[in-house]
């Protein structure tokens, strides 16, 4: 696709009235050549982010009026659309977090009782107050960081990348599942799974009650 068409045909439609007949033609035009090209996933709320995008597009694409005019000496229509749709799916990511985080479950207390009859991801089940940080943020942020190496230095014997903080970041939301996993690291779920629950939840469990969260 010609950049240099797509910036004509802005430049054009922004010459015309907001609201006329010949603007709403052109910028129609421009949204046709640009779709196809937008950033794409399959997440559930990805329609809706896209459909802030279109309606920040319009808004702003000549005259400013909920944000920052589009300037095309800092890139492409479709790179503008393209970070400000990003950016819309990062907050919607972030309020699903939050929502998950907010999820209160028995798991956790079965698998303290030694009633865990499943496996489980207990970052679901941690409850959070409102008038405190997202708990999986912070769950995420511990993994991360691992800051005493503990984490990183507890794997599956043989398979060192199979680690406790890789194996809790990838059952955090949206988790993946026991069986992609096993097909990644070419282990069988039953050996995944027991080893996340011997030596991975104990640990996130600790950190949990440390924090405060159980």
């Amino acid at each position: 696709m010609d950049e240099e068409l797509l910036s004509c045909l802005v430049d054009e439609a922004c010459q015309h009235l907001p609201g006329s007949p010949e603007r709403q033609k052109l910028l129609t035009r421009v949204i046709r050549l640009t779709s196809s090209k937008l950033w794409r996933e399959t997440t559930p709320y990805y329609q809706d982010a896209l459909q802030q995008t279109w309606l920040y597009f319009c808004r702003n694409i000549c005259e400013g009026t909920t944000g920052q005019r589009y300037d095309s000496s800092l890139g492409s229509v479709i790179t503008w659309l393209n970070v400000y749709l990003k950016r819309r799916l990062q907050d919607f990511y972030r309020d699903h977090q939050r929502q998950q985080a907010r999820i209160v479950s028995a798991n956790i207390n079965q698998f303290r009782l030694g009633e865990a009859s499943e496996i489980v991801n207990p970052v679901d089940n941690l409850a959070a107050e409102p008038d405190i940080p997202p708990i999986l943020e912070n769950v995420r942020s511990w993994a991360e960081k691992d800051a005493d190496g503990e984490l990183r230095q507890t794997y599956i014997q043989g398979h060192p990348q199979v680690n406790c903080q890789v194996l809790i970041l990838k059952r955090m939301p949206p988790e993946v599942s026991w069986k992609e996993l096993s097909a990644e690291f070419n282990l069988p779920v039953s050996t995944l799974s027991s080893f996340y629950q011997r030596q991975c939840l104990p640990r996130l469990r600790s950190f949990a009650e440390k924090e405060g969260f159980i």
